[in-house]
Formats: structure tokens, C-alpha cells, sequence
């Protein structure tokens, strides 16, 4: 009986100090983190509309939001994000027997770097890039807000899980 108390006030002690955190959106965000800021992502792609820096940058703002409990602030968050886009490309991807492109390929490449107030270890600067195809009857410039909205979902995902994910 002894040893069996001994052994329980031991895995109780053990139990209670071990601490492990559970998310939802498959991420660890720093316990002590409070703020997060995402600084406007430069257009240093030549052929990038005007519109695309912002509308990457404001997906990545609603990201957080929608997905942490962390405060959205102007400067200096305890978790900091800024970068440019990098690249901005449409090419054809599937031809047909006419030598026509069939689908075009729109890509976006971002350079993103995360700072990381707790642990400068988890900092990094990567490029990320995604790409959604279409058909080249698409009109690019009257679908453009809706294809780059596609490629932004999956750009702020790869983001954060990169930053977040413990994989």
C-alpha cells in the first residue's frame, strides 16, 4: 500500500507539472503571445496589380483574427510579420491540339518573416508560393480579385503553419 501511494503522489506531481496545449487550427501560438502585426506585404512584382499587396496583407490579418485569440496591432506585436510580394506570373499550363492554351496558370510568391519576440529560434524568412489554374477564356483582369483571393487562402495557411506548426 505504501508503494502505491509513493508511486501516485509521484505521477500526480508528474501529471500536474507537465503542461500540454491543445489548438484547434492544428498550431501552437506562444502561451505568453498577446499581439500579433502584419506590416503592409511591398509590390515588388512587376506585373502584380496595385490591388494584390493588399489584399494579400489583409488576408493574412483575417487570419489571425479568425484563428487566434491573439490582438491585431499596427507595429511591434510579440509575433511580427512583414515581407513582399515577390512574384506574380501567369503562363499557360495545358495545351491543345491547336497549339491554344487550354488553362493558364496564375501564381503569387510572397518572401514572408516572422518574428518570433519569445523565441528566436522560431524565426524564419521563407518564400512561399501558390498558384491557382483557369481557363484562358477567363479574362484575367475582370477575375483577378476572385483568383487571388483562391491563391491568398492557401498562401496565409502555409504561413501559419509554418509558423505555428509543429511539423
Amino acid at each position: 500500500m505504501r508503494n502505491f501511494l509513493s508511486y501516485f503522489i509521484i505521477a500526480s506531481v508528474l501529471f500536474v507539472s507537465c503542461k500540454v496545449r491543445y489548438s484547434f487550427t492544428g498550431g501552437e501560438i506562444p502561451s505568453e503571445a498577446k499581439t500579433v502585426s502584419v506590416s503592409y506585404f511591398q509590390n515588388n512584382a512587376p506585373l502584380a496589380g496595385p490591388n494584390v499587396p493588399q489584399q494579400f496583407t489583409e488576408a493574412l490579418k483575417d487570419l489571425f483574427i479568425a484563428q487566434t485569440k491573439l490582438n491585431l496591432v499596427k507595429d511591434n506585436g510579440d509575433l511580427r510579420f512583414e515581407g513582399a510580394i515577390t512574384g506574380y506570373d501567369v503562363r499557360p499550363v495545358a495545351l491543345q491540339g491547336n497549339d491554344a492554351a487550354a488553362l493558364n496558370r496564375l501564381t503569387l510568391s510572397v518572401n514572408v518573416r516572422y518574428i518570433n519576440s519569445f523565441d528566436d529560434k522560431k524565426n524564419f524568412e521563407q518564400n512561399f508560393s501558390r498558384f491557382v489554374d483557369f481557363p484562358s477564356t477567363t479574362d484575367i483582369a475582370s477575375n483577378e480579385e476572385s483568383l487571388i483571393g483562391e491563391i491568398n487562402k492557401q498562401l496565409v495557411q502555409d504561413i501559419y503553419d509554418r509558423s505555428f506548426g509543429n511539423w
